[in-house]
Formats: structure tokens, sequence, C-alpha cells
């Protein structure tokens, strides 16, 4: 068997067996595969796809690439969740104190961002001192006391991806279906929990633009986790406009920190509570929707969930008075309050905009090695429906310097459209696979 004539064959668009997909990865792995190689393999399947069948052979060979986590000495009824990617998606930050108030084990490994804003890892460790560098078994013995813990991923986990991911960045292949759809259940897979729920985005803020495109997604991955004896869930949801008011990476610990506390938007509100509710019916914590709802605001109205939350800043060894003084956070050096001429209502925020605006201030990074600047972000003190008068402060811009406030403000300018009338609501959930 040869790498050249599995190019060939994919080329072709002829299906591959379960071992040339082995093969295929091992060649990878161990070298004996070139990087150009693999690259024209790569692009092959981007022109021509993968079966069901095969999708599902390659996602079991990436995880068989590396380790996998055993999480039974924490029990059954392990949850996960995974986020294809938002503009100020703070939903992990909230959802997993959340589920662990009401019973649910959750050992969560996630990731740093690369592009816009950063990611939930990078938000965590705005918190001083919190430690998400966590050795497997740590973290396991973290969930076994306090019935969660967060961690960042582990290279010993798929690496196989991590090559992947490498070639299809520079090869402009991140964008096929099965690839994504490989990577994301590899991993989801290989970190142990029995049951995940997979937010799949649309919109200008995420990589998929149409919600017609994120069910063709979300419905290949689910059935790839199904075909390889896991039961996951897809919520499709919009990414048209940012989630919430805060956008970079401390201002959104704040904003999940208010969640907690009982202050939300209702854009937040419905997706945590559409990824929250479906995990306790499947694990069987609550009978039925209406339940589920009423465990949910228990442990929000009884302050289970926000004390679960300092609970896990004490375990990672971050600092917990952050909950009650958000000074405690890296403070912004340069602010600036953007207002508006306008008169009406808002009618849309472009969340490409805003994102790359954030970018601009140092919320994210253009490489990994890059650093983040916590502090850095934007608040939209207006968001979508809300009226505005002339003078009203919009959005406030934070970064430490003010060159960079005046590189981004021209973006977040443009975010903004108003419109003369209340538009109606839109319904953040399109549709639950």
């Amino acid at each position: 068997m040869r790498v050249v004539d599995l190019i060939e064959k994919k080329k072709k668009g002829l299906a591959h067996t379960t071992e040339e997909i082995n093969f295929l990865v091992d060649s990878l792995m161990n070298g004996t595969a070139e990087d150009y190689q693999i690259s024209a393999w790569l692009m092959a399947v981007y022109f021509q796809g993968m079966t069901g069948k095969e999708t599902a052979d390659f996602t079991a060979a990436i995880i068989n690439s590396g380790e996998k986590i055993d999480l039974s000495p924490i029990g059954s009824h392990i949850a996960d969740k995974h986020s294809t990617g938002g503009v100020g998606d703070k939903i992990t930050i909230i959802l997993i104190p959340l589920l662990a108030a009401c019973g649910v084990p959750v050992a969560k490994l996630s990731g740093k961002g690369l592009g816009h804003t950063g990611g939930t890892i990078d938000k965590l460790e705005s918190i001083p001192n919190f430690r998400t560098e966590l050795e497997i078994d740590e973290l396991i013995d973290k969930v076994k006391k306090i019935g969660v813990a967060i961690g960042s991923q582990t290279k010993k986990l798929t690496p196989a991806d991590g090559k992947l991911y490498a070639l299809r960045d520079v090869t402009a292949t991140v964008d096929s279906m099965p690839l994504i759809a490989s990577s994301v259940v590899s991993k989801k897979i290989a970190s142990g929990a029995d049951f995940v729920v997979l937010d799949v985005k649309y919109g200008s803020g995420a990589f998929i633009k149409t919600p017609q495109d994120a069910l063709k997604l979300s419905e290949l991955m689910v059935n790839t986790a199904q075909n390889l004896g896991r039961k996951f869930n897809a919520v499709i949801s919009s990414m048209e406009q940012p989630l919430g008011r805060m956008v970079g990476n401390s201002l959104e610990v704040i904003e999940s920190i208010e969640f907690l506390k009982g202050n939300c938007t209702p854009d937040i509100k419905e997706l945590t509570y559409a990824i929250a509710v479906l995990t306790l019916l499947h694990l069987k914590i609550a009978k039925n929707e209406e339940e589920a709802v009423e465990k949910i605001d228990n442990v929000l109205k009884s302050g289970a969930a926000l004390e679960k939350f300092r609970e896990l800043i004490i375990s990672q060894g971050g600092d917990d008075s952050v909950v009650d003084d958000y000074s405690k956070f890296k403070q912004p050096a340069c602010r600036f309050e953007l207002k508006t001429d306008s008169c009406g209502y808002v009618e849309n925020i472009d969340a490409y905009k805003i994102a790359y605006a954030c970018k601009l201030l140092g919320a994210g990074r253009e490489k990994k090695s890059d650093s983040v600047d916590f502090s850095a972000g934007i608040e939209l003190k207006k968001i979508y429906g809300e009226k505005v008068e002339p003078g009203d402060v919009i959005a406030v811009l934070y970064s430490d310097s003010e060159e960079k406030i005046k590189n981004a403000l021209d973006g977040v300018k443009e975010a903004f459209v108003f419109g003369d009338e209340r538009p109606a609501h839109r319904a953040m959930v399109y549709k639950i696979i």
C-alpha cells in the first residue's frame, strides 16, 4: 500500500477502506508520508468529500493516534460541551458550574483562541493565578472532589489532529466538513465524556455562514459519533451578532459571573438553557423539560451555581475574590466611549466586525505563540433591539494603548446598524439535532 495510490483513489472520488484510512494516519504519525503527500490527499478530500463510513474510520484513526482519557473513576454520566467558535461566546464558563451545581460531573478540556478573540482557556486565565495546565489524574481528582474541572487540551490526545490541522491551515482545506467533523468528534471522544453537546454556530461571526451548512455539519458530527458508539447532540445557534454585551477575555468572565448572579441577556440565557436542558434530560437528571428548567432556575436563584464557580476557581489556584470585586482583574490602561448621533433602535451588530476590532485592541492573537491582553475588549452598551438616542454611548473600547483603540474604532462604528422601528425577536437556536 502506498500513500500516492490513496491520493489517486481519493482524487477520483472513490471511497477508502478502513485499512487504507489507518495506513494513511499511521504514515502521517511515523513520518513515512511526506507533508506534501498528506496535503495533496487533504485537497482531494476537500473536493471529493468522504462517505459517512470513511469519516467515522478517519475519526477513529485520529483517536487511536494518541492517548484516551478514562473518566470511569469519576463515575458515569460525565458531560462535555464543544462550541465551533463565536464572538462573545462565554457559554462554557457559565454552563460548567451550572451543570455541576445540578449534579452533573463535568471534566472539560478546552483550547486557547486563535484569530479574533481568546478561547475559553484565555478567558479563565484572566482570573489571577487560575491554573489550567492540569495532568489528567489531577483533573479527574478535582472532578471527584467538587464535581467540575477545566484544563488545557493536552498534546497527548489526538496528536494526528494537530498535525493534520497544521497542514489544513496552510493549504486552504480547513473548511471541509468531513475534516471538521473528524477533528471535533475525535477530540471529544478521546476526552472521555459520556455525553457531548455540540454548539454549532452560523453567521458573520462564525466560520459557517448559513444555518443550512451548520445543519449539514451537525448531522455529520452526530452521525459520526453514533457510528463510533457515542451519543452526541448538536444545538445550531446564531452568531450573526455577538453573544451578550461583553467581548474580550476578562470582560466575558465578568459577564459570566453576572449571569450566575442572575443578571443575564436573553440571548445568553436562551442558549445556555437549551444546552443545559439537553444534558439534564439525556443523563436522566430531569424527567422532562419543565423539570430541567426548574432545576436550572433553582441553582441560579439559590446561588449554588455561583458558589460552584467559586469552588472551581479555588480548586485551580485562582483568586476567587474576583467574584465579588471585578477590580481584581487586570485593568485596561485606556478606554473610549463611542457615542451615536442616531435615533431609533439597534437593528444589527456585525459579529465579525466586533471580533476583528477586539483583535486590534489586543484580545486575540495571530499565531499561537502570541500573548493576549486579558483586559482588552469591547463592552456593548446597546445591543439588538434596544432604543438609542443621539449622544448615547453604544460601546466602550478597552485596551492598553490609545493607538490600538484608534485602529479599532472604525470597525466598531461600522458594526452597528440602526433602524426606525424596533426589530422582531430573533431566536438564538435554529435547530437541535
